[in-house]
């Protein structure tokens, strides 16, 4: 299971909105790569066979089953500060992280 904290459904709406496509959803996924050895992954896309669909206030994620084995527990959250602005990924299975927690290892 994944959590969107407010914050992270709000700019996911207003994003979505900018995309005029209601098929699409947010895509959360993992590669491999960064300085970790695994990178977040997370774009607006339709459905594809076999995801896994979350659904939070009207807004679809869409997880492929490979990266949902990475990212089952992680909260999605949103940051709007000055000294930076973006997503970020809170996760608990994480056992090590990069300085700018665009990639991690478990």
């Amino acid at each position: 299971m994944i959590q969107l904290t407010q914050e992270a459904i709000k700019e996911t709406k207003r994003l979505l909105s900018k995309q005029n496509k209601p098929e699409f959803g947010l895509r959360l996924g993992v590669r491999g790569g960064g300085c970790s050895g695994l990178s977040y992954q997370l774009s607006f896309t339709a459905k594809q066979a076999n995801d896994n669909e979350f659904e939070f206030e009207g807004i679809k994620v869409f997880v492929d089953p490979k990266s949902s084995l990475y990212l089952n527990g992680i909260t999605l959250d949103f940051t709007d500060a000055l000294e930076s602005r973006g997503f970020k990924f809170v996760n608990p299975n994480a056992q090590k992280s990069c300085g700018c927690g665009e990639s991690f290892s478990v």
